[in-house]
C-alpha cells in the first residue's frame, strides 16, 4: 500500500511498518555480493545524517549537492536533507569541472557529498577557487585526498557526528513544521540547446506524483527493482521514491555497465529504462537469431511471431485471443521465450517503465513479443518524470507514450505543442525568472517543445520542435523520429540526422565496431585500421542500402542520401552527449563540419 506522507517522514514510516524487512541492497565489490540494508537501518541512518547536517549548521531550505554514481549513501543525504528541510542537488557522475563549478556557484552550494575518485578529484578542484564551496564529504572510503586538502572527511565521520543525535529534537521540529510548498530538489537539466537550469521540485509536487502513479501501475511491497538510470535522473528519481513508499526491496546497480550482470543476479521484476537500454538488447537476440542453428533460428522466430500476434494485436489492444493463438503462445512461453527471458535476468518480469526518448516501434514490438511488460510513457524534468504512461488494464498501442495521469492537465497548443499544467508541474527555473517567463505563460501552462496528438486517449508524440530542421528546399524534417526508424539496424549504434538548411538529408552513423570487422573479413575487404575500414567505399555502400531498406516510408525529402561512417562514437568527453546520453546537436555539427561539408560537395 502507498504511503502518502511527504519525503521528510517517509522511511522513517515505513521503518515503523516494516522494521527488518531489506528497503535495499547494494553489492559490495570486494566481497562480489550483494548487501542487504534493512528499513530500521534505513531510518537510523536517515536520521544520524539529518543531525549532523544540523551540526554542520544547514539551514532551512538550505541546497547542499550529492556527486556521485548510485549508491545507498545518496538516499540516506537525500531523506537526510528532507528530515531537516534542507535541499538537496544531485550531479550526474560523469560531470565536468566547469558544469559542477556552475551548478554550485548557481545555487550557492556550501556541502558537496562526492562518490568515488573522480567527482572527489574534479569537486576538490573547484573547492580550490568556489566562493560557496567549504567542505566535501567523501563516500567511499578508498578514495585518496589530496595533500592540501584539510577540510574533507569521509562519509563515516560525518555520520559520527550525527550517531548521538545531539540535535535530534531539533530535526523532529523541523519535520513537524515541513511545509507541501517547501523545495525539496533542484534537477539542473542536460543542457541540449544552451545554458543548464535548475528545475525546482516541492514536496507536493512528489506527492501528488507518487499517488498519481500509484493508480496506474501494478507496483506492491511484493516487487523487487533495479536501479539502473542514475537516481540525478528524474525518472529514476521518481521512480525509487514510489518504489519506497510502495514498500519495494531497491537493488542499486552501482555501475552502469554491470547492469546486465546485475539483473541476471537480482531478476527483478521491474527497472525504468531508456529506449537505449531496449535498443542493445534488441540487437542482442536479433544477433543470437542470426547466428543460430537453422533449427533454433525458425523457433525463435516463430516464437517471436506469435508472441507478437498474441501481446501486440490482441492483448495489447484489450481484445481476446483466438484458442489456437493461445495454446501455440503458452507453449512458447514455457519454453522458448521463458528462456530467453531467463537469459536476460527476467524471468520474474512485472512491469519495466521505458521513457526518456522515442521508443523504435520494432524493438517496442519484439519487447511486447517477448513477453515483457514495458510501460512506455513520457515526461520531463519538469513534470517530475510522468505526464502519461500506459495504464494497467486499459488497451495499448504500440508508437503511443500511454495516457494522461491523474492530476495533469494537457493540452494542444500551437504547432500541436503540448502544454501542461497542474500540481506536479514545476513552478519554474532555480533563480531564473526569464527562462521560467519563457517556459510558462500567464495562464500557467508550461510549454514542453514537444509536439503531439491524442487518438482515443492515448498520447502520440510526432517531434521535438526545436530540433525540426528545415532543407533549402523549404521542407520540415524531424530527426529524431528518421534516427529512432534507422537505428535498430544492427551494424549502426549511434545516427546523427544532417539537414538543417541542407539541399537534402545526410547522416553521420556510429557503426557496430565488431560487426563492421567482420562483415570486412567476410567480404575480403582490406584494411590498414578502423578509419581506413569506415572510409572503405563498400563499407559505405553497404550501410547506406541498409538504411534505404528501413527508409522506405519516409517521404522522400525525408530519405537519407549520403551518410559519412565515423571511426569514433560520439562521446561525453568530446562534448557531444549530455549526461543522459542525447545528442548535442551544435556540439557534433561543430565538431565534424568538414565531414559534413564534404556530403554536400558538388
Amino acid at each position: 500500500m502507498l504511503n502518502t506522507s511527504f519525503l521528510a517522514r517517509l522511511v522513517h514510516e515505513q521503518a515503523g511498518i516494516y522494521g527488518e524487512r531489506t528497503a535495499m541492497s547494494y553489492r559490495d565489490y570486494d566481497k562480489n555480493e550483494w548487501i542487504p540494508v534493512s528499513w530500521t537501518e534505513f531510518s537510523n541512518t536517515v536520521f544520524s545524517v539529518s543531525n549532523a547536517l544540523l551540526d554542520l549548521g544547514v539551514a532551512v531550505q538550505e541546497n547542499i549537492a550529492v556527486f556521485s554514481q548510485n549508491k545507498p549513501e545518496c538516499l540516506f543525504v537525500d531523506f537526510g536533507a528532507y528530515g531537516i528541510r534542507a535541499v538537496t542537488i544531485p550531479f550526474y557522475a560523469t560531470s565536468s569541472e566547469a558544469q559542477i563549478t556552475y551548478m554550485i556557484d548557481d545555487a550557492h552550494i556550501r556541502f558537496v557529498f562526492v562518490g568515488e575518485q573522480e567527482q572527489y578529484d574534479i569537486a576538490f578542484r573547484t573547492l580550490l577557487h568556489s566562493h560557496t564551496l567549504q567542505k566535501l564529504i567523501i563516500f567511499d572510503r578508498k578514495v585518496e585526498r589530496n595533500p592540501q586538502d584539510n577540510v574533507s572527511v569521509y562519509f563515516d565521520e560525518f555520520i559520527e557526528t550525527g550517531s548521538a543525535r545531539l540535535y535530534q529534537k531539533e530535526v523532529e521540529t523541523r519535520m513537524s513544521e515541513t511545509r507541501e510548498e517547501d523545495l525539496v530538489n533542484i534537477l539542473y537539466t542536460s543542457g541540449t540547446t544552451g545554458v543548464s537550469k535548475g528545475v525546482t521540485f516541492t514536496n507536493l509536487m512528489f506527492h501528488d506524483a507518487m499517488i498519481a502513479n500509484d493508480k496506474v501501475l501494478n507496483l506492491s511491497e511484493n516487487d523487487t527493482a533495479l536501479n539502473f538510470l542514475p537516481f540525478t535522473h528524474v525518472f529514476e528519481r521518481a521512480w525509487s521514491y514510489l518504489c519506497l513508499a510502495e514498500g519495494v526491496q531497491l537493488y542499486i546497480n552501482l555501475r552502469p555497465v554491470d547492469v546486465l550482470q546485475s539483473l541476471q543476479e537480482v531478476h527483478p521484476t521491474c527497472m525504468c529504462a531508456v529506449p537505449r537500454f531496449w535498443e542493445k538488447v534488441y540487437a542482442g537476440v536479433q544477433e543470437k537469431i542470426r547466428t543460430s542453428s537453422p533449427v533454433q533460428r525458425a523457433l525463435l522466430n516463430e516464437a517471436l511471431q506469435v508472441g507478437k500476434a498474441y501481446n501486440v494485436q490482441y492483448k495489447m489492444r484489450g481484445l481476446q485471443p483466438p484458442l489456437s493463438l493461445k495454446m501455440r503462445y503458452k507453449f512458447f512461453e514455457k519454453t522458448v521465450i521463458a528462456l530467453l527471458k531467463k537469459t536476460l535476468g527476467l524471468e520474474n518480469a512485472n512491469f519495466f517503465p521505458t521513457a526518456g526518448a522515442a521508443i523504435p516501434p520494432a524493438v517496442e514490438e519484439f519487447v511486447h513479443a517477448a513477453g515483457i511488460n514495458m510501460v512506455a510513457g513520457y515526461g520531463l524534468t519538469e513534470s517530475t518524470a510522468t505526464v502519461s504512461c500506459a495504464w494497467e488494464g486499459l488497451p495499448k498501442t504500440i508508437g503511443s507514450v500511454g495516457r494522461v495521469i491523474d492530476g495533469v492537465e494537457l493540452k494542444i497548443g500551437e504547432n500541436d505543442e503540448i502544454l501542461l499544467r497542474g500540481t506536479t508541474i514545476t513552478k519554474g527555473y532555480y533563480l531564473k525568472e526569464d527562462a521560467t517567463k519563457a517556459a510558462i505563460d500567464a495562464d500557467g501552462w508550461f510549454h514542453t517543445g514537444d509536439a503531439g496528438y491524442i487518438k482515443n486517449g492515448e498520447l502520440f508524440l510526432t517531434e521535438r520542435i526545436k530540433d525540426l530542421f528545415k532543407t533549402s528546399n523549404g521542407k520540415y524534417i524531424a530527426p529524431q523520429m528518421i534516427e529512432s526508424k534507422l537505428v535498430v539496424d544492427r551494424y549502426i549504434d549511434q545516427i546523427v540526422i544532417i539537414a538543417d538548411e541542407r539541399k537534402f538529408v545526410s547522416a553521420l552513423v556510429v557503426p557496430e565496431y565488431n560487426l563492421l570487422r567482420k562483415f570486412a573479413e567476410r567480404h575480403h575487404i582490406p584494411y590498414t585500421d578502423l578509419p581506413d575500414l569506415c572510409a572503405n567505399p563498400d563499407i559505405n555502400k553497404m550501410l547506406l542500402f541498409r538504411i534505404d531498406t528501413l527508409q522506405q516510408e519516409f517521404a522522400h525529402y525525408e530519405q537519407v542520401k549520403k551518410i559519412t561512417v565515423l571511426p569514433a562514437p560520439f562521446s561525453l568527453e568530446k562534448g557531444e552527449l549530455t549526461n543522459t546520453l542525447k545528442i548535442k546537436r551544435p556540439v557534433v555539427n561543430q565538431n565534424y563540419a568538414a565531414e559534413i561539408d564534404a556530403m554536400y560537395e558538388e
